[in-house]
């Protein structure tokens, strides 16, 4: 019933001291964040990919996915802007579980934040420097934000979270895109209010100071399906639910409408092997009605380099999910060739 300090952690600042980004990945960062936010602005006609795996658990799986990533990103890059999913936060429904990277540096280890924090950074500026790629990753928690902020291109905003007062003000202050997920009711009018929210300046405490943010003309949405108080999923991606999206942004005044859509979590129910069947459907609303090819912008992809996952009852498989089952690379490989085919 209480708390106990278990270690401090330094600052933001000595953080990013003890592992910098140089002058020359700086830049490439920077770039990539304007590559996404022409995107989102219509200024580039590219289609995004956010694909990766669903946690970033182990540093050398996670960058050879990323290498053999950059190998297709080369062939399509006229077509596609692909994003890597880094994700070293996992939200828990019951706080049950392995909870990330920046908890647990090694799943097989006792947490520890302040090795984990190091551990993202490093895994990060790796990918960047091997791949010359934008990074994704989700803000599950606003007050880590500051030990990575210089490091991601493109941030989302989980179902879960996406009704917290935090994480809408400190998205109004984020310089990359932000995409704000449904929430897991499938309520869109929430997840409007928190692009609404993120759009505007506000004042608030932030990272031990009071805050006066400018807002972000960036933020969007992400629609990745509900559970209804049966808990079954209930899929957002069709084409009536893409025209009430496109109805919602008319009728709000909002800058940069935008919509990414999650092809897994209640999308799929889950069910990986469906992510491509989805995308292909998302593809073909595109092509039939003009306003929603301007507001797609894009897609997310749950992809690993071995399909699947595993629960740690079986021998442990390098590259295979440890929490969500995720595309094999090879099926991923074959819908991002495909993707860039129908654009």
């Amino acid at each position: 019933m209480s708390f106990k300090n278990v270690r401090a952690i330094p600052s933001p600042e000595a953080i990013r001291s003890l592992i910098p980004i140089n002058e020359e990945l700086a830049k490439t960062k920077k770039d990539n964040d304007k590559q996404i936010a022409d995107v989102i602005t219509g200024k580039d006609k590219r289609f995004i990919v956010i694909v990766g795996p669903c946690s970033a658990d182990d540093e050398e799986a996670v960058l050879e996915y990323m290498n053999k990533l950059k190998e297709v990103r080369d062939q399509v890059n006229d077509r596609l802007l692909i994003v890597p999913r880094v994700y070293t936060g996992k939200p828990r429904t019951t706080g049950e579980g392995y909870k990330g990277m920046m908890h647990q540096p090694d799943p097989t280890k006792a947490p520890n934040m302040l090795e984990g924090i190091l551990a993202i950074r490093k895994m990060f500026i790796r990918v960047i420097e091997e791949t010359g790629m934008p990074i994704a990753d989700e803000m599950l928690y606003p007050s880590n934000l500051p030990f990575v902020e210089d490091l991601l291109s493109y941030i989302a905003i989980g179902a879960r979270s996406v009704e917290n007062q935090q994480h809408r003000l400190t998205a109004s202050g984020i310089d990359c895109a932000v995409g704000m997920k449904n929430p897991t009711s499938g309520d869109l009018t929430v997840m409007f209010n928190s692009i609404k929210a993120a759009q505007h300046s506000h004042n608030f405490l932030y990272n031990g100071h009071e805050v006066q943010t400018t807002g972000n003309p960036l933020a969007h949405a992400i629609m990745r399906g509900s559970v209804n108080k049966h808990g079954n999923n209930l899929p957002n991606y069709h084409y009536e639910d893409l025209i009430l999206a496109y109805s919602k942004f008319a009728e709000g005044g909002f800058k940069n409408p935008a919509v990414i859509i999650d092809a897994n979590h209640s999308n799929s129910g889950k069910k990986y092997f469906e992510q491509p069947r989805i995308v292909k459907e998302i593809l073909h609303s595109r092509s039939y009605n003009d306003y929603i090819c301007d507001m797609v912008k894009g897609v997310m992809i749950e992809s690993y380099l071995v399909e699947g996952n595993q629960n740690g009852s079986e021998p442990h498989v390098y590259g295979k999910s440890i929490t969500d089952p995720c595309l094999g690379f090879e099926d991923t490989k074959e819908l991002l060739l495909d993707i860039a085919g129908r654009i």
